[in-house]
């Protein structure tokens, strides 16, 4: 299976989208962050990708990855 489009979560200003890469448009809007978290990490988990949590400031907060990463880090 190929693997999708990486999911983030980021602030719009009055509220907490999540977005895949290189979409033009939210998936969502959520007023609590940890409500935009969990459907990002669902849809990372389906599509076996990277989820992408960004505060406020637009700095990276939080990245899980639920791909298959490659062998022999560590």
């Amino acid at each position: 299976m190929a693997r999708g489009k990486d999911q983030f979560v980021i602030w719009r200003g009055d509220c907490w989208a999540v977005k895949g890469a290189g979409n033009s448009r939210d998936t969502s809007h959520h007023a609590r962050q940890s409500d935009a978290i969990v459907v990002a990490r669902e849809i990372a988990k389906n599509q076996k990708s990277e989820l992408v949590v960004l505060n406020k400031a637009g700095k990276i907060r939080q990245k899980d990855s639920f791909g298959h990463d490659p062998p022999g880090r560590g």
